[in-house]
C-alpha cells in the first residue's frame, strides 16, 4: 500500500494500493496499444487535446490545488501557481510543438535529403513529490505533441496528485490510455523501466536514484533524459544590486520550503559587500511566515517527509560544529508535522556539509569570497551542475556566465524553469534537457531522409 501521510500533521490521511505485477503489464500493453493509433494523428489533433486539458486546469485550480498541500505540503499560493504553470507548459506544447518538430532540410548527393522528427512509443515519466503538477507537465506535455504516448510512475507519497493528472485527461475526453498513471511501489520501479514496450525514460529526482534509473535504461539501449539534483550557487559580486539579488534569493532558498532542485543553495558573496548583504538577506528571510501550508498567510510549508527533515537538520548542526555561524533557525521545533524553521547559515567554507551536500529545506548558505575569480572557481567545486545565477553588471556578468558549469545560468534574474526555454544538468545533475524545443526533441526518432537519384 502507498501510504500518505500529512506533513503539516504527520498524520496518515489515506493508503492507495500499489499497481501489481499484472496491473502494470495490462498498463504498458494498452500504452503500445493506445501508441498505435496516437502516432498518426496530427498536430492538430494533439495540440486541441493539450489545450482542453489546461483549459479544465485552469478551471479547477481549487479542487486540484489542494492536493499538493495536502500530501506534500506546499503552501496553497504555491500550489495554485503550479497547476497553472502545468497548464501553461501544456498550451505552450500545443502552439509550438509542430514548429520545434519541422523537417531539417540538410543538403547532400541526394536529389533530397532531409531530417524528420518520428515518435518513438510509450514513454515512462518517473517523478518525484516536490512538483507533482509542474514536473508532470513537463514530462508528459512534449512527448504527447511528438506523437508517444505516457506512463506516469508518479511518487508514493503524492498518489491523489497522480490520480488527479490522469483524471484530467479523462474529464476532457483523452483517447484511451495516451496517459496512464501506473502508481507502482518503488522496488518495481526497475521492472518498468526495462519492459519492452517502454521505448524511453524520463527521470526527475536524486542523483543516487538516478544513477539506478540510467544503469537500468542503458542496459536496455533506451534513452533517458535524467534531471537531478543541485547544490546550486548565486554569485554575488560588489558591483551588483544587492536589494535585488537579496529578494530574488529569497524567493528561491524559500519557495516549496527550500525543496526545489534549482534553489539558490550556496550564496557566494565578494567580500566588500558581505556584511551588508548578509544583513539584507537576514531582514527578509525574518518577515517569512512558517505555519500551516493551507493558510494564504503561509510562506513557508512544512518539510515533505519527517526522514528528510531528520537529513536537513543533520546538515545544520554538522555546519556548525564545523565553525559556520547559526544566525537564525536551526532548531527543530515542538509540535506537529515536520516544519523546519527558515535557517540562515553564514561563515561556511568549502568542505563544511551545508556547502558540499544538497540542502533540501529553508537553509541559506552563505560564503565569502576575496573576488570574481574566486567566486566562480568556489561555484564549480561541486559534483553538481544544474544552475547557477551571477549578479553583477550586466556584460561581466555574461562573460563570467562563460566559466560556470552548470546546464542554466541566469545573470541577474531569479532561476526558474519555463516551457520556452530548455532546462537540463551537467556532472551528476543529469543529462539530457526538458523544455524548450530541446525538451521534446529528446524523445523522437531523427530520421535522415535521402531520396535518389544521387546527383554528381
Amino acid at each position: 500500500m502507498l501510504k500518505v501521510i500529512n506533513p503539516a500533521t504527520g498524520q496518515q490521511i489515506r493508503e492507495y494500493p500499489a499497481a501489481t505485477a499484472e496491473e502494470c503489464d495490462a498498463t504498458m500493453e494498452r500504452s503500445e496499444a493506445a501508441y498505435r493509433q496516437w502516432r498518426h494523428t496530427s498536430f492538430a489533433e494533439r495540440a486541441e487535446l493539450l489545450r482542453k486539458v489546461a483549459t479544465h486546469m485552469r478551471d479547477n485550480v481549487e479542487s486540484l490545488a489542494p492536493l499538493m498541500t495536502e500530501e506534500m505540503g506546499k503552501p496553497i499560493k504555491e500550489a495554485r501557481a503550479e497547476v497553472i504553470k502545468g497548464a501553461w507548459c501544456a498550451e505552450h506544447y500545443a502552439e509550438h510543438a509542430e514548429a520545434y518538430l519541422a523537417n531539417d532540410e540538410l543538403a547532400s548527393d541526394a536529389s533530397h535529403s532531409y531530417v524528420r522528427y518520428l515518435p518513438l512509443g510509450p514513454v515512462l515519466g518517473i517523478l518525484p513529490w516536490n512538483a507533482p503538477f509542474w514536473l508532470a507537465f513537463r514530462f508528459c506535455a512534449p512527448a504527447l505533441m511528438a506523437g508517444n504516448t505516457c506512463v506516469m510512475k508518479h511518487d508514493p507519497h503524492v498518489p491523489a496528485c497522480a490520480e488527479a493528472i490522469a483524471g484530467v485527461f479523462e474529464a476532457v475526453g483523452a483517447p484511451p490510455d495516451v496517459f496512464q498513471n501506473l502508481p507502482l511501489a518503488t522496488p518495481d520501479v526497475e521492472a518498468a523501466i526495462r519492459d519492452k514496450r517502454i521505448r524511453a525514460v524520463s527521470f526527475t529526482g536524486s542523483d543516487r536514484a538516478g544513477a539506478k534509473v540510467a544503469a537500468a535504461a542503458a542496459s536496455e539501449i533506451k534513452p533517458a533524459v535524467l534531471e537531478l539534483g543541485g547544490s546550486d550557487p548565486a554569485i554575488v559580486l560588489s558591483d551588483a544590486d544587492l536589494d535585488a539579488a537579496a529578494d530574488a534569493i529569497t524567493t528561491s532558498r524559500i519557495i516549496n520550503a527550500g525543496q526545489s532542485c534549482i534553489a539558490a543553495k550556496r550564496i557566494i558573496v565578494e567580500a566588500p559587500v558581505y556584511y551588508e548583504f548578509v544583513g539584507k538577506l537576514s531582514e527578509r528571510l525574518q518577515r517569512l511566515k512558517v505555519g500551516d501550508p493551507s493558510r494564504e498567510d503561509t510562506d513557508v510549508g512544512p518539510i515533505a517527509r519527517e526522514d528528510l527533515r531528520d537529513i536537513l537538520h543533520r546538515q545544520v548542526s554538522e555546519t556548525v560544529k564545523q565553525g559556520a555561524t547559526l544566525e537564525m533557525g536551526g532548531e527543530l521545533p515542538e509540535g506537529d508535522g515536520y516544519f523546519y524553521p527558515v535557517t540562515l547559515l553564514t561563515d561556511v567554507k568549502a568542505g563544511m556539509t551545508a556547502s558540499c551536500e544538497e540542502t533540501f529545506g529553508p537553509v541559506a548558505v552563505v560564503m565569502k569570497v576575496d573576488s570574481a575569480e574566486a567566486a566562480v572557481d568556489l561555484a564549480n567545486d561541486t559534483d553538481y551542475g544544474l544552475a547557477a545565477s551571477i549578479w553583477t553588471e550586466q556584460g561581466r556578468g555574461e562573460m563570467l556566465s562563460l566559466k560556470l558549469e552548470a546546464g542554466q545560468v541566469v545573470v541577474n534574474g531569479l532561476v526558474k524553469t519555463d516551457p520556452r526555454l530548455p532546462s537540463g544538468g551537467i556532472k551528476r545533475s543529469g543529462y539530457g534537457r526538458e523544455l524548450g524545443p530541446h525538451g521534446i526533441h529528446a524523445f523522437v526518432n531523427a530520421q535522415q531522409v535521402w531520396v535518389g537519384p544521387k546527383q554528381e
